[in-house]
């Protein structure tokens, strides 16, 4: 059956950043199969199932290209905990560590977390982890289309931005490589090719060289995707320089980790040689905006831009608003340009949806044309916030909030539909991840009342 969303705004994000009014967008199967004017499209397809677009904007769904599901577990307290941006770097990136959690209370972190990027709009994420095969399942019954990138690292204590020395683990390494291996051939390609299975690396100051030249070759013989944290906090360039007598990025080119294939998240803490030596390898730059913001941190975006990075997007912690992440990052490079029009909110989209979408291996889909993914959002724009309906990319992204997405199609699925997720119990998904996760922080703050906890706690329901 042919899906037809008629009477509408379509905002293409095509090299013209084409904005169509009283359109409309028909979908057969998992593809786009014609846009234009709403008469012309119902014309061709008379039979099809008409959804009325009128009081909607019809956009590309977001490309989330760095998070990590697990760490919604941290929100609310991970914000405020940020390590120091100057001397002594004493601590890695918070003084409190996250509890442990099972393998059921980890799944169920990580569905609320898909939970609140599809309410934002979300299509495509990349999930950065370790043992992702515990939830995988649960990601993929979310519906939405993925790049599982496992994780490995061999520095034996510590983690990023920390100062112990460098103690190679040779067991570390082996099993992360092992895990890669695992989760490739398990999930690589299945869900009719809507999961990718990709590689992670920790960060520059948790891999020994030996282990980035085995990433690199695994990366070359799965031919996939790979992520690295990247100049993400001044511990870890000290780190680094510290260990290995380079910055971060020349240890990573020295090593041969960095390629046109690579995502590379953050990039916060960067000197004009390093971004010039990362966008001669094509690598992708996850601006983090909204996390950049909480640190106090801001990646060079035009500058990573000019030298030859892509730009996409991501949430990385506590949070997968992606609304919220474009919206910041949109101000963030204004005020560090201070300049009051650019970036554009037109390339602010791009980052959040054809840029990541081309990053994560996806060409043909974060935008909207024939013959392209089905992979797009219905966003309300009957909303007080939102009129008048002048410029309408201009406004949502100025403007909008996730609250004002619809609906959301994966591979011409609907995965949210007025307002409802279909592929998740929400109610149940929201109360099993509050539940475990403030009885997890319980457990910690009773085992651990030494820690430095902020204030503002309130008892475990």
């Amino acid at each position: 059956m042919t899906t037809i969303i008629a009477n509408t705004i379509i905002a293409t994000v095509d090299d013209d950043d084409r904005v169509l009014a009283d359109a409309a967008i028909a979908i057969e199967g998992p593809r786009i199969a014609a846009i234009g004017p709403t008469a012309e499209v119902r014309a061709r397809f008379p039979n099809a199932d008409v959804v009325d677009g009128r009081r909607h904007m019809v956009m590309p769904g977001f490309a989330n290209t760095h998070t990590h599901f697990s760490l919604i577990i941290a929100r609310g307290i991970y914000e405020d905990l940020s390590p120091p941006h100057k001397p002594p770097f004493y601590s890695g990136l918070s003084p409190i560590p996250v509890p442990e959690l099972s393998v059921e209370e980890n799944a169920a972190i990580c569905t609320v977390g898909a939970v609140e990027a599809i309410r934002s709009g979300t299509t495509l994420v990349l999930e950065d982890g370790a043992r992702i095969a515990a939830y995988a399942s649960l990601m993929a019954q979310s519906g939405l289309r993925y790049v599982l990138a496992e994780r490995a690292w061999d520095k034996a204590k510590g983690s990023i931005g920390d100062q112990l020395p460098f103690e190679v683990s040779d067991a570390l390494a082996d099993d992360g490589m092992q895990r890669i291996s695992d989760l490739h051939a398990a999930w690589h390609g299945r869900e009719s090719g809507r999961i990718a299975v990709g590689i992670a690396a920790w960060a520059p100051d948790m891999c020994s060289p030996g282990l980035l030249r085995r990433l690199t070759d695994l990366q070359s013989s799965l031919d996939c995707l790979s992520t690295i944290h990247l100049n993400q906090v001044w511990g870890e360039v000290e780190a680094v320089k510290a260990t290995r007598g380079r910055l971060p990025t020349q240890y990573l080119a020295d090593n041969g980790f960095l390629n046109e294939r690579v995502v590379c998240a953050h990039c916060r803490c960067m000197t004009c040689e390093e971004e010039r030596l990362l966008g001669s390898t094509g690598a992708t730059v996850a601006f983090n905006s909204a996390i950049a913001a909480r640190r106090g941190l801001s990646p060079r975006i035009h500058d990573l831009e000019q030298a030859g990075c892509t730009i996409a997007m991501g949430s990385d912690n506590m949070a997968e608003d992606m609304v919220e992440v474009m919206r910041t990052g949109l101000f963030m490079e204004r005020i560090r340009r201070q300049d009051g029009r650019n970036p554009t909110p037109e390339q602010a989209l791009r980052w959040a949806t054809r840029n990541g979408y081309a990053a994560l291996g996806v060409p043909d889909g974060g935008w909207l044309a024939e013959g392209n993914r089905a992979d797009l959002i219905m966003v309300r724009t009957d909303r007080a916030h939102l009129v008048p309906l002048m410029r309408p990319v201009s406004t949502f992204v100025h403007q909008g909030q996730a609250g004002d997405v619809d609906a959301v199609m994966v591979d011409g699925a609907w995965v949210m539909r007025e307002g409802r997720v279909l592929t998740l119990d929400e109610a149940d998904v929201v109360a099993q991840a509050d539940r475990m996760g403030r009885g997890a922080w319980a457990r910690l703050r009773t085992a651990r009342p030494d820690l430095p906890w902020p204030g503002g706690f309130v008892p475990p329901a």
